[in-house]
This record gives C-alpha cells, sequence and structure tokens, in this order.
C-alpha cells in the first residue's frame, strides 16, 4: 500500500502566462506557493479473489474489470501510461473541495502518478513528476491546462517558475527570510465562495485568443518580478497587497467569465472591511477568494464575510510525498 500526499497551491502573479499558446510566443512566469492543505491517495493491490479488478472511490465509487470501464479521465489514463496491468484499489481524499482554483485537479494528477510509480518500486523526481503530469492532462485528455500548477504542487515552497519559448521551465526557489514569509502569511485570508467552476471552462473563454490579451499578460508577467523584489527588500508588505489588487484587475478584463456580479459583491466587501487587495485563486469564476489585509483588520473581513467559510492555512515546502509504504 502506498499513499501520496499532494499540497493544494496559491498562484500570486502570471497566471495566465503559463499557457503554451502565449509562452511559446513571448516567455511566460509565475509567482506561487503551496499551502498546507492536501490531496491524499492511497493506492494498493487489489488481490484476485474480489469481484472487480478495479476499484476507484472519488465522487463516484467505480468498480471496474478493465481500464477502459473507468469512468475518473486522470486515474484512467495514467493506468494506461504507466502500464498498469494489475488488480488496484484508488482512494482519494481532500482537504478541500475540488473545482476551486486551489489546484486540486493537478494535486490528483501529480499525487496519483507519484503514488503508482512507489506502488512499482520506482522513485521519481519532481520534474518528472509535473511533466508528465502536464503531458497526461493537456496532451492525452485535451484540457485547457497551464504549466504553473503541476509545477507548483509537485516542488511545494515559494517559487519563480518561467516559461521560455523553447519550451523549458526553469523553477527557483525564492530565498527570502523565515520571518518575511510568516510577516506574509500573517497578511493573507482563504474563503471558499462555494462557487463551483472548471478551470477548462473559464480558461477556454480567453486562451482561444489569448494573443488578443496581450497588454493585460504582459503586465501580469512584469508584476511577478515586482512582488519578488518586494519580498526580498524590507518595505513594508502593503504593496505586495496593492500588486495583487492591480493583478486581480487585469485578470478580470480577460474574460467575462474570469469573475461575477456576485464574486465583485464579495470583493467590495473585503475592500471595505479594510482589505488592500485579493483574488479569486485560479483560472476565476469561483471557488476561493484570496484577501491580503493587515492581520488587525481580518476580523473586519471575517464578519462582512460570515456567509463564506473561512480556510487558515500556512505555506508548506514539501511538495508531493509518499507519506506512507508497505511493500507487503
Amino acid at each position: 500500500m502506498v499513499i501520496s500526499r499532494t499540497p493544494f497551491r496559491i498562484s500570486f502573479f502570471g497566471g495566465g502566462t503559463d499557457y503554451p499558446s502565449w509562452y511559446l510566443q513571448h516567455g511566460g512566469a509565475v509567482l506561487a506557493t503551496t499551502i498546507d492543505k492536501y490531496c491524499y491517495l492511497t493506492c494498493r493491490h487489489l488481490p484476485p479473489f474480489f469481484s472487480c479488478k478495479y476499484h476507484i472511490v472519488w465522487s463516484k465509487i467505480e468498480t471496474c474489470q478493465s481500464i477502459d470501464e473507468i469512468l475518473h479521465p486522470v486515474v484512467r489514463e495514467v493506468l494506461r501510461y504507466l502500464g498498469v496491468d494489475v488488480g488496484l484499489s484508488v482512494h482519494h481524499q481532500g482537504d478541500l473541495p475540488a473545482r476551486s482554483g486551489i489546484g486540486s485537479s493537478s494535486a490528483f494528477t501529480v499525487g496519483i502518478m507519484h503514488a503508482l510509480y512507489a506502488l512499482q518500486g520506482q522513485m521519481v523526481d519532481k520534474l518528472k513528476l509535473a511533466q508528465e503530469s502536464i503531458y497526461i492532462e493537456r496532451e492525452v485528455l485535451k484540457e485547457t491546462v497551464g504549466s504553473q500548477d503541476q509545477i507548483s504542487v509537485a516542488y511545494g515552497g515559494f517559487n519563480h517558475v518561467t516559461f521560455s519559448q523553447n519550451e523549458e521551465i526553469t523553477i527557483m526557489p525564492l530565498t527570502i527570510k523565515k520571518e518575511r514569509v510568516r510577516d506574509l502569511n500573517d497578511h493573507l485570508m482563504l474563503f471558499y465562495t462555494g462557487i463551483e467552476r472548471t478551470a477548462t471552462d473559464i480558461a477556454q473563454s480567453y486562451v482561444y485568443d489569448i494573443q488578443s490579451k496581450s497588454h493585460q499578460l504582459n503586465l501580469m508577467a512584469e508584476m511577478v518580478n515586482e512582488s519578488i523584489s518586494i519580498l526580498s527588500s524590507e518595505e513594508d508588505l502593503t504593496r505586495f497587497g496593492r500588486l495583487l489588487d492591480e493583478a486581480w484587475k487585469l485578470k478580470r478584463s480577460l474574460s467575462t467569465q474570469v469573475s461575477s456580479t456576485i464574486i465583485d459583491q464579495l470583493y467590495d466587501l473585503t475592500i471595505s472591511a479594510g482589505a488592500i487587495g485579493g483574488k479569486i485563486t485560479g483560472a476565476g469564476g469561483g471557488g476561493f477568494l484570496l484577501v491580503f489585509a493587515e492581520p488587525g483588520k481580518h476580523e473586519n473581513i471575517k464578519e462582512n464575510l460570515k456567509k463564506l467559510i473561512h480556510v487558515p492555512f500556512q505555506f508548506e515546502f514539501s511538495g508531493s510525498q509518499i507519506i506512507f509504504f508497505d511493500s507487503q
């Protein structure tokens, strides 16, 4: 039996520039981190006396005799990709709901890839996990996905990720003081809006003509370096929050599906309660609302958003891990 634990991520700046339709022409960059909320995947060989060959537990419970019968697209295609032909049980649990903009889909892909490699007795590096997960999602499943989520959740921690026109991806961990990281964490709040959406649907609304969004995307890419400069200095973090606000306004302009009347109202409620900036995580459209505010304003913001679920979190730095392995 193997259990993998893969963190969810929060992307601060540069989202949108990690789509190949953009960065293969212009290059791209993101600043993102992972948090202590996880996707857990338990995998074990299923003895032959069971009535099914594959037992998959997610939001559905599947009992199948062949890989072709498996409904979960990622499980099905990763089993095919890795050539798994033995009986298998897969059980998924997550700390946060799916379709909520925290990289849950890629955490699942990276996590199942990691667990199944381990079940085969193989140790794989984080880059291989990320690259093969990108391949499954983009090339096999034909999903409209970027390249940052798989990198973030595989590696963990604060990372400046750049995407080159020659397809090279460079991962640079941020080297900032522990006290600075703690200070940033203390300024951030996360709220679940309860609005489910599919990232691919939101992304398709602006990726298909992404070249027409060059003004916004170039500015969003520039904010990555500016935000890193802020974090690396000793200046007040207020400018980081204001930059988040500017980035959210740019992101909203990419497509009418990125925000909505309800989301705009929620965001305005945070600002009126003293927030400096924030954003809807991921592609937008719903999911989680990230808020940046002075710690002294947090109670006011929680009161204004009392109908939403507040999710306290800490940054994490380990990325996808095998947390249990039993070869018996």
